[in-house]
């Protein structure tokens, strides 16, 4: 994409304060696709996703919009279940990217936050992958403080996400969140100023 904005991929596991760490390039003015958030617009009510998930999973569908509790407790496990709900999934998603990098084409650079980007190969189509990253008892301290989650449940998740050491070694920027806020953002400053330094070069 050399005629248009640097695509920065933004992943990391579970825990991990990714979510943060995107506010945080956020706050420096660069735009950020939210594939999480993105996902819970087609879920909602009216959402693209709601009649085709109500379709090929009875019971998940109430008032209109996906009951994700229900959904979750459909698929967890059930590896045929979980395809076919990535089947109907990524396909809209990938439809909401593409209209998110129309609208951000001017931009010098964008964020695509993306859970499972290395799960998924979407480090092939990035310019460069920043990894969230925390020590492993910080990370399961930080998710097990969620409503609902409990220690299996966390392994589950963790069991589909490749290790964080993989993705460290995998990536072009890590971001440590153990620090506090400040460290952080001084690690994304200087993230998007190499990045801006490169796109000019």
């Amino acid at each position: 994409m050399a005629n248009g904005p640097l695509l920065i991929g933004l992943t990391g596991s579970i825990g991990m304060g990714k979510s943060e760490t995107a506010k945080l390039f956020a706050r420096l003015g660069v735009p950020v696709y939210d594939s999480d958030a993105a996902v819970h617009r087609l879920y909602e009510r009216g959402g693209a996703a709601v009649g085709a998930i109500g379709a090929a999973f009875p019971g998940t569908v109430t008032d209109g919009f996906v009951d994700r509790t229900a959904l979750s407790k459909l698929v967890a496990g059930h590896e045929r279940a979980f395809k076919q709900l990535e089947a109907i999934v990524h396909p809209l998603v990938a439809a909401e990217q593409r209209r998110f990098l129309e609208s951000a084409k001017d931009a010098e650079m964008v964020v695509l936050d993306i859970p499972l980007l290395f799960e998924t190969a979407g480090q092939d189509r990035v310019d460069a992958v920043v990894v969230v990253s925390a020590p492993p008892d910080l990370q399961r301290a930080r998710v097990l403080q969620r409503e609902g989650m409990t220690p299996e449940k966390l392994d589950h998740i963790l069991a589909r996400q490749m290790p964080d050491a993989e993705k460290r070694a995998k990536a072009h920027f890590v971001v440590e969140t153990d620090k506090g806020l400040d460290h952080a953002f001084d690690q994304v400053k200087a993230i998007v100023q190499k990045l801006g330094a490169k796109k000019h070069a």
